[in-house]
């Protein structure tokens, strides 16, 4: 049995099942290639930083965060803008502009979440309606037998096995990224801390 003729036998809850799939997938691959661009950008940002601030050079590195994307900027220029200031104001500073760096890559994360707690309600929805259906055949028909139940109980189980593997790829990708961030987030404030240390006296 083809995966075509699967989707028209599992009833009218294939669709937003569809729809749950292709959105999860979407956020996905979003995810995946922003995080990537997030990680790969922030570190050649400090591997040319490192050297600059070694030499004194606090505005070419200002010049430098100040053309990058807002999301590794923001934490950077809280710290460069003015280092004359009290270092604990300045790492206040810094760190309410890491929050909302947090915030930026947890950016569709809840649709993940939302999906996976979603999709097997959907399916749920399916099989009952799938049971709901044998039963009318089995009073149209005036017989039990499996035959006249038969598509009925393929629209049920298809629909429950389609809501349950929608839902364990959104909550695996879920769960992949919140640990992905938090690594992320970590090894980025640990490179502002090593900039900090070094601005800062």
């Amino acid at each position: 049995m083809g995966i075509i003729a699967l989707f028209k036998d599992g009833g009218f809850v294939m669709y937003p099942l569809l729809i749950c799939s292709l959105v999860a997938w979407a956020v996905i691959f979003e995810k995946w290639w922003g995080l990537s661009r997030f990680k790969r950008e922030y570190l050649k940002l400090h591997a040319k930083a490192v050297p600059l601030i070694k030499q004194g050079k606090v505005e070419e590195v200002r010049g430098l965060y100040a053309s990058a994307a807002n999301i590794i900027s923001a934490p950077h220029m809280a710290l460069l803008e003015d280092v004359s200031l009290e270092k604990s104001l300045v790492e206040k500073k810094v760190h309410r502009r890491f929050v909302e760096t947090q915030i930026g890559l947890k950016r569709f994360l809840w649709i993940l979440g939302t999906v996976g707690s979603m999709a097997p309600f959907i399916g749920l929805f399916g099989t009952v309606a799938g049971i709901i259906r044998s039963f009318e055949s089995i009073s149209e028909t005036g017989k039990s037998g499996f035959s006249v139940v038969a598509q009925g109980l393929a629209e049920a189980l298809i629909a429950t096995a389609a809501g349950i593997l929608v839902a364990v790829v959104a909550v695996i990708f879920y769960n992949y990224f919140q640990v992905k961030i938090s690594v992320l987030s970590t090894e980025f404030k640990n490179r502002i801390d090593d900039l900090a240390d070094s601005i800062l006296k």
